[in-house]
């Protein structure tokens, strides 16, 4: 299957053979998952539909986006990719997401959720303006068709006045089990299949925007696919169609299907994870205090959020993969007097930014964001990186932003937080990895000195991986007599100015685990700006996107690499 087995070949083929091909395509997902970590449940349920897809559809002319895009393996194999699959996420290897650079059947990169039918909307609309006759295809989960994007596009799929279709993978799940209305309806109209007229009735919505409803349809049945998909083809000439599937996330592997949520993302789990910390402080907080609430945007269990939900059900809330409202749900409950803790992986965070500026920092509420998996994250790649939140975060007026050195002192943070009456965000990475000594008590804009120095260099590292590698930028320099004062920057905002001004160093360096641009450095310069002979030297990640691969090698090839780093101070001083 190296170079593909699209259009014709696949046609060629009988049912049988095809669902060898299938089988094949499923042993291989789990050997290069296994191998590698990835999204293992969710491919495995899309082997079917992808088949019939590339049966009837003629890729690459025709064009599908996936949502999210990490369903899309078998879509990969299909298309002349297979081999590749040995280093899927290492770094130089296959995307675990569509992506454009790769492969021409890959049509629209994607890495978050919501964005397939506004995508296939305008890849349609282009279609028409050249004169060309392509299909373009949508494949959307049923956590996806939760986000509000979504239906700013169907609402103007009337007025585009173009033909798309719209595939509902309909498993249950997002990472988390979908919760909502729109999960609810979905639920009927699939209760509703005995019954065609019941359902057709129904399903009147989506007739109202302009999508031919046409459903429910097991989706991991191949022959079935294959039908209801030629028959569409002929359909979308004229219209608009939304077919609804029912697929088996993690199908054909019994494990898989029995644990779909523990097996939708696949790959080595640290010790201890941060979230494990938030998870057991805020139950702590909230036992003592009937203002704590927790929102999370489907991801309960990633961000450790699973005993809370548990244990205080009427103050813990999962709104679907819908960041921009979960911001605004938790602005409201605080203008009320609660306590809102909205746990999201910084990548997701990006989403919610014009809600955190205007609903929730212009009018101070006590908001805390928890804000998981940031910095690098490895091997999803440029859409999961977590590097720009201290750079988005940092201008915004009132909002404090803190970011730990180690789980201990993240625990601090918590506790501090419950009494803290202001917008606060507090940032770290996925795994703890490193313990530093005590904790000093939590006051907002004071750092900690961590290791004395000769006078010459002090370097300011902010999180947990800034200082680790600063205490090894430092090992590297005492060798050649060199001894760099640290410090654990454990605010980005406000800066501990009263420690900044009392530096008699000249050369002080920043270290942090995100973008240059706007990032804790550039704080730090500005601070110095009109002081002669103090020299700022940031060290963090470039104005480029940061590919996917191992967390240290990233680290070290685009921006902080301690060898690097100790070499710049040598010549320096």
């Amino acid at each position: 299957m190296t170079d593909g087995v699209t259009g014709a070949r696949l046609r060629a083929m009988s049912y049988e053979e095809l669902e060898a091909l299938c089988e094949r395509l499923r042993k291989k997902i789990i050997e290069s998952v296994m191998a590698n970590g990835g999204h293992l449940s969710s491919n495995l349920g899309m082997v079917e539909l992808t088949v019939a897809l590339h049966y009837v559809f003629d890729f690459p002319k025709d064009k599908v986006v996936f949502d999210v895009g990490h369903q899309c393996y078998a879509h990969k194999m299909l298309s002349g990719r297979m081999d590749g699959f040995a280093r899927l996420r290492k770094r130089g290897g296959l995307s675990g997401f569509p992506k454009r650079e790769e492969s021409v059947f890959d049509c629209y990169d994607t890495g978050h959720a919501g964005t397939s039918v506004s995508a296939a909307m305008g890849l349609a609309k282009a279609r028409d303006l050249s004169g060309s006759d392509h299909f373009v295809i949508a494949v959307i989960g049923d956590g996806s068709f939760n986000n509000g994007l979504v239906y700013e596009a169907i609402n103007n799929l009337k007025p585009l006045r173009t033909n798309i279709l719209v595939i509902i993978n309909d498993n249950g799940m997002s990472i988390s089990p979908t919760v909502g209305s729109m999960h609810d309806y979905l639920e009927m109209l699939a209760a509703d299949s005995v019954e065609e007229k019941h359902r057709a009735r129904r399903a009147d919505i989506f007739e109202k925007f302009g999508l031919d409803y046409d459903g429910v349809y097991d989706g991991n049945d191949l022959r079935v696919m294959i039908e209801r998909l030629t028959e569409i083809k002929e359909k979308l000439k004229t219209q608009s169609v939304i077919l609804h599937v029912l697929t088996k996330k993690g199908k054909g592997y019994s494990f898989c299907e029995e644990n779909p949520e523990a097996t939708h993302g696949i790959g080595a789990k640290p010790a201890l994870e941060y979230s494990e910390v938030l998870g057991r402080e805020l139950c702590a907080l909230a036992e003592k205090d009937g203002r704590i609430t927790a929102v999370t945007a489907a991801m309960t269990g990633s961000l450790g959020l699973s005993g809370f939900f548990e244990k205080f059900p009427e103050r813990a809330f999962d709104v679907g993969i819908c960041e921009e409202h979960a911001s605004v749900l938790c602005a409201a409950l605080a203008a009320e007097g609660y306590k809102p803790y909205y746990a999201v992986y910084s990548t997701f965070l990006q989403r919610s930014f014009d809600e955190i500026v205007l609903d929730v920092c212009s009018q101070g509420l006590p908001v805390t964001f928890c804000i998981d998996r940031a910095g690098i994250s490895g091997a999803d790649g440029e859409t999961h990186q977590g590097v720009f939140d201290l750079s988005f975060l940092s201008f915004i007026p009132g909002l404090t932003i803190a970011v730990p050195k180690d789980c201990n002192e993240f625990a601090e943070m918590l506790r501090f937080s419950g009494t803290f009456g202001a917008p606060l965000a507090i940032r770290y990475p996925r795994s703890c990895g490193h313990t530093f000594g005590s904790v000093m008590p939590v006051v907002p804009g004071s750092w900690e000195k961590l290791e004395g120095g000769d006078g010459r260099v002090v370097i300011l590292a902010c999180g947990e991986r800034a200082v680790a590698r600063a205490y090894a930028v430092r090992g590297l320099l005492e060798a050649d007599g060199i001894a760099p004062a640290l410090v654990n920057a454990r605010f980005v905002k406000p800066l501990d100015e009263s420690m900044l001004d009392g530096f008699g160093e000249s050369l002080i360096v920043t270290m942090e685990d995100n973008v240059l641009a706007g990032g804790f450095g550039s704080l730090v310069t500005e601070r110095f700006a009109d002081r002669p002979g103090k020299l700022v030297k940031c060290f963090g990640y470039g104005d480029r996107f940061i590919e996917q691969g191992g967390i240290d090698e990233l680290m070290d090839d685009y921006g902080l690499s301690p060898a690097e780093i100790a070499a710049y101070i040598r010549e320096r001083i």
